[in-house]
This record gives C-alpha cells, sequence and structure tokens, in this order.
C-alpha cells in the first residue's frame, strides 16, 4: 500500500540527514523531543530580522516601522529636569487661611494642590480633589479660626476626601487650634469639647496632626495619632532681636498666672530677661479684672507674651497695670490674634508701642491699625512639612522647642 504524500515527503526528509529534516531542526531549539528519549539540546537566541528565506518563503517583518509599544521613560536619580512637584508630597488648602499655605508651598518650592472647595445654598460643604493623591503624603492646611465651626467642618470632609482617594498618609496642618481653651473641667457638667475635635479628626482619616502653639500642651494628649507642636515665638523672638531694645531694659510679662511657663521660656531666650507676673482674677467667659503685678517694671521696657489674644480684655488691663507701676513702654506680643470685638479698639488706644502677632490667623483689612506688626509662620511650618515628610526631627533650630515645661 503506497504511502500518502506527507508521510513521503516526511520520510523523504528523514533519509535525506539530520540537517535537512524539519523535526531534527525543531529538535535543535528544544521544541521538540523524539520518543527514545531526552536529547541533550543547546539553543542559541536568533534575531528575526536576520533569518533568511527558507523553501522560497519570505522572513518575518515588522507590519510597520513604528513600534507598537512604546516604553516610559523613568526618571533617573539626580537628573536635573525633574521638577520638585513630581514628588509624593502634595499640599492642599482650605478656604481659611489660603495666603499662609501659599507662602508655605512658595518656601517649600511647590504648588499648591488643586481642590473644589464650594459650598451649597444651605451651607452644606462640597470638596472634590482634582488630582490624584493615590499613595501621596498629603497635608491640608486649614486653621479652625473663626468661623470656627464652618472651617474645622471643612477640614474634616478634607480629610474625608483624601482618605477614599487613597492617599498614602494624610497630616492635618492646624495652625490655629479651636477649641483648645475648652481643654478640661473647670466646672461640674462642662464638656472637654478639646478632645472631642481631636476624636474627630482622628475618626475622620488623619494620620498625622501638626499644630503651632496650643493653648496647652497637655492637648497633644487628646489625639490618639502623632502630633507634631510647633512653637510660633521664635519668630517673634527673631524680630525683637533685630530692635535696638538695651536687653537690661527688657521685662518680659506673663498676662496670667497660666502663661508663666511660656513666659518664662521666652525670656530665658530673650538674653535671659527677668519676668514679672499679671495677677488676673477671671468672673466670667471673656471677662477679665487685674488684681496685682509680681514682679519690677519701673523703667523697663515690658514685653507681654501670650499665645493668643482674643477680646484683648486681659492684655489691656494688663498693660494699664504696667503703665500704672512705671513701665516706659509696653509690647504685646501673640502667636494667635483672634481679635474679637472690641479687641480693635483696646488695642489701638494707645496702651501699647507695638502689638506683634503671627499669620496663622488671616486678619482682615478692616482689622488693621498703626502699631501692629504681622509676622509670617510660613518658613516655620514649610520646614516642618519637609522634615516630617523625609522622616526627619521637627526640633531644628531655630525653631526649636522653647523648654516649656
Amino acid at each position: 500500500m503506497p504511502l500518502p504524500s506527507s508521510f513521503a515527503a516526511a520520510a523523504a526528509a528523514v533519509a535525506a540527514g539530520p540537517a535537512a529534516s524539519p523535526l531534527a531542526a525543531r529538535s535543535r531549539c528544544g521544541l521538540h523531543r523524539p520518543r527514545s528519549g531526552p536529547v541533550a539540546v543547546k539553543c542559541q537566541r536568533i534575531d528575526p530580522l536576520k533569518l533568511r528565506a527558507v523553501n522560497g518563503t519570505s522572513p518575518y517583518v515588522p507590519l510597520s516601522d513604528k513600534s507598537l509599544w512604546t516604553p516610559m521613560t523613568m526618571p533617573v536619580i539626580g537628573d536635573t529636569n525633574i521638577r520638585k512637584d513630581d514628588t509624593r508630597l502634595r499640599i492642599f488648602s482650605g478656604t481659611a487661611n489660603p495666603s499662609l499655605a501659599q507662602e508655605i508651598a512658595s518656601y517649600m518650592g511647590l504648588e499648591l494642590g488643586k481642590i473644589n472647595i464650594k459650598r451649597f445654598a444651605d451651607g452644606e460643604i462640597y470638596v472634590q480633589l482634582q488630582e490624584s493623591v493615590r499613595g501621596c503624603d498629603v497635608f491640608l492646611v486649614q486653621p479652625s479660626c473663626p468661623p470656627a465651626n464652618e472651617n474645622l467642618m471643612e477640614l474634616l470632609i478634607m480629610i474625608d476626601a483624601c482618605r477614599r482617594a487613597s492617599a498614602k498618609n494624610i497630616t492635618a496642618v492646624i495652625p490655629y487650634f479651636g477649641y483648645a481653651r475648652a481643654d478640661r473641667k473647670s466646672q461640674g457638667r462642662e464638656s472637654i469639647a478639646a478632645k472631642l475635635v481631636a476624636n474627630m479628626i482622628t475618626e475622620a482619616g488623619a494620620n498625622r496632626v501638626l499644630v503651632c502653639d496650643l493653648h496647652s500642651s497637655q492637648a497633644m494628649g487628646y489625639f490618639d495619632i502623632p502630633v507634631d507642636h510647633v512653637y510660633g515665638q521664635p519668630v517673634i523672638l527673631d524680630y525683637l532681636a533685630s530692635k535696638t531694645i538695651c536687653s537690661n531694659d527688657l521685662v518680659v510679662v506673663s498676662p496670667d498666672v497660666g502663661g508663666v511657663a511660656r513666659a518664662r521660656a521666652f525670656a530665658k531666650k530673650l538674653s535671659d530677661a527677668p519676668l514679672a507676673i499679671v495677677d488676673k482674677r477671671r468672673h466670667g467667659h471673656n471677662v477679665a479684672e487685674v488684681m496685682n503685678l509680681i514682679g519690677d517694671v519701673r523703667g523697663k521696657v515690658a514685653v507681654m507674651m501670650d499665645d493668643m489674644i482674643d477680646t484683648a480684655g486681659t492684655i489691656a488691663k494688663g498693660a494699664e497695670l504696667l503703665h500704672q507701676e512705671g513701665a516706659r513702654e509696653v509690647y504685646a506680643c501673640c502667636t494667635h490674634a483672634v481679635f474679637s470685638p472690641p479687641a480693635i479698639e483696646r488695642l489701638s488706644s494707645g496702651l501699647f508701642q507695638e502689638v506683634i502677632i503671627t499669620n496663622t490667623i488671616p486678619l482682615k483689612e478692616e482689622k488693621n491699625f498703626p502699631q501692629l506688626t504681622i509676622l509670617s509662620v510660613a518658613n516655620l511650618l514649610g520646614e516642618t512639612i519637609w522634615r516630617v515628610h523625609d522622616d526627619c526631627s521637627v526640633g531644628h533650630a531655630p525653631y526649636s522647642t522653647l523648654d516649656i515645661d
């Protein structure tokens, strides 16, 4: 019985020798193993573009001279073409203090992240991130300054938006932490609102909090997440050091007993100046009455130091007492200028040579007055953000801790 043509062709190829056999050729490349047992083969990689025509067939050629897949060009470490804003660090600003957030971003060489924040007709807040933050280290700059409830709620919604956008780390940068004065129960049946706000920020999804000059340092313990506490007083110290005031004429005054530790640390940094204390008796919220002065201020330049000025009742009555006791000049210094009415009238009444504040809280144009000096904490917060992002210590000179105990 004659063999089929395909079998006959295969038999002829085998008879012609191993070099001409397609099976032998496949065996040399490891594509086929004879049933008699394994054969040791050695494969060689052949460029398909260099194949010659075999049996009249054309070699493989690409359909187009353009590649269908373009490899991504990965950035090279040290490449000067990489922009700073290509890092995994993102800074977003709420509506509470956008000018401070812009200063922080400018100091860091970054651009503020794009975010859409608006309010509906019924007052509800809408937040949408307009760029990807997946896997990024996100910092949200939003003080809870007046209107405190509006700005706090906006911060919580911003944190939630970042968490749902798969941000790797979310840090709430709160230059002024509202409700910080409600940090204990001074009477029965009172709320500790500072702890409640800390819980809300934590539950919203924040991984870390960066605050500036808390009203009391123990408020850091209200958070169940890491807290980086920086002080704004070194910015004021640098400014006072630039003024031509003899160190022997200086005296640092605490406007109340509760601020003695802060004033003592400030005096130590200010050429180890002497300390005076105003004994204040408070009869109600935002109502203060000065009773006595501890220390000597006669003929001195008195520098009153506090963490915040709200209605300015405490610091104004303290300044009146200092002038009565013979102080030559009185300077008022604080980190947070809340300036609730009638603070402007009290501060601009002529009691103070100069009122020195920082920009942790934005100040409206109508609240400005000739004796007012505003210093920026943008460099302080910007440097701290870089160090948090790089996992470095935030106790950096000249803005290290004031050793407040």
